[in-house]
């Protein structure tokens, strides 16, 4: 490990940490609020459906797959099998955070870890990724519910191709 990498940990790890808490305490939260009376299992079914605003309502759905519902059989091998092919890439992120020297790329990277934390938090803990947030306007309410984790790992992703697209660098190559 490189003398920097402490350093060069500290943006990106906090900013995964605060994802975590925040996931997990929104979830808890929703959790809470759908939860039917006299229901102690977890995961449990609901129809609830609460407006948040004009474009935003909060339903549960429980997602055993990955994005956007892919995988989603509820097979017993789902979350052993999604918990370790999140384990790998964070570890993956980590190691980038520890080499990158780009403040925006540790954050980028942090967003996403904390997200992909969050998301296996939920696995181990529930069998299944807890998403509520359900965004339409009009005729475009085809999108799938989400969390703050995917939110976490979708502005991390889009900061990571800002700064692939429009960081300027000086290049060596001719």
């Amino acid at each position: 490990m490189s003398r920097f990498a402490p350093r060069r940990l500290r943006l990106g790890l906090p900013a995964a940490l605060a994802v975590v808490a925040a996931d997990q305490i929104s979830k808890a939260a929703i959790l809470s609020l759908m939860r039917p009376a006299g229901v102690t299992a977890t995961p449990f079914q609901t129809y609830a459906h609460v407006k948040a605003g004009p474009i935003l309502d909060l339903v549960l759905s429980w997602n055993s797959g990955v994005s956007f519902g892919l995988g989603n059989t509820h097979g017993t091998w789902n979350v052993l099998a999604f918990s370790a092919l999140a384990a790998a890439i964070s570890a993956m992120l980590l190691g980038w955070m520890m080499t990158t020297p780009g403040r925006l790329v540790r954050l980028a990277l942090g967003l996403v870890l904390g997200g992909a934390l969050g998301n296996v938090a939920d696995r181990l803990h529930y069998g299944a990724v807890v998403d509520f947030l359900y965004v339409h306007i009009g005729a475009f309410d085809w999108w799938p519910a989400f969390n703050l984790a995917d939110s976490a790992i979708c502005v991390g992703a889009a900061l990571l191709m800002y700064d692939s697209l429009f960081a300027s660098r000086v290049s060596h190559k001719e």
